[in-house]
């Protein structure tokens, strides 16, 4: 899934980059406030990590903007202060959750993953189609009571049509969603590879993943 650093300090901005990587996620990294609200009306992300204070326009300012914008995007916020009054200023304009420098790796990437599981049902954050069981968490996929074993990319593309099913996700969202390069994605026939290992994976599942021609993948019970 894809997500957004907006942090000014280049060190610390180079870590979440690192970090949420190795984790599976698709990240884009910016350095400014002005910068962090374009990508958030561009992109739809599965997760957004703010600065409070950044060059060009303050972090809460971007919440603030996104939010009357209509993006739900969530929204964790880093900051050094750590004053009740602020977790509140920040809380109450927009933010999902608040996490205050110096802090855990472990810990943001705990909080990244509870505030995936939000939109979801609160008392089932598994995602499930057929005898499909995927754990956002963990990033495990059961088909059954047998571990389905996946790539990052592929267990990328597995939580995205769940998230999504059984509607349809278009080339350009699963690009957007699972790689970096999004238009170099889109033109070639790397979607149409993952997708096929991804089927031959599920290969006796009560789930298939259908090609909707023209448009792009869903996962539906069968």
């Amino acid at each position: 899934m894809r997500a957004l650093i907006a942090e000014d300090d280049a060190a610390l901005r180079g870590v979440l980059e690192r970090g949420l990587r190795e984790d599976g996620y698709v990240v884009d990294a910016v350095a400014d406030g002005e910068m962090a609200a374009r990508m958030l009306r561009s992109y739809e992300y599965a997760v957004a990590v703010l600065d409070w204070r950044m060059p060009h326009k303050a972090g809460i300012d971007v919440l603030d903007e996104v939010r009357r914008a209509g993006i739900r995007t969530p929204i964790l916020m880093l900051t050094a202060r750590d004053a009740p009054a602020d977790r509140v200023t920040g809380l109450n304009r927009g933010a999902d959750d608040y996490l205050v420098k110096p802090f855990d790796f472990s810990e943001l990437l705990a909080r990244l993953r509870a505030l995936q599981r939000r939109p979801a049902l609160a008392l089932d954050p598994q995602l499930t189609c057929g005898d499909l069981r995927f754990e956002p968490s963990t990033r495990e996929l059961h088909r059954g009571d047998e571990p389905v074993t996946l790539t990052a990319t592929e267990s990328a593309l597995v939580e995205l049509l769940l998230r999504r099913a059984p509607a349809v996700v278009s080339r350009r969202s699963i690009a957007v969603q699972v790689w970096d390069d999004e238009a170099d994605t889109v033109g070639s026939n790397t979607i149409d590879v993952h997708m096929a290992r991804l089927r031959a994976k599920l290969e006796g599942s009560r789930a298939r993943i259908e090609t909707i021609r023209g448009s792009g993948y869903r996962i539906i019970e069968q």
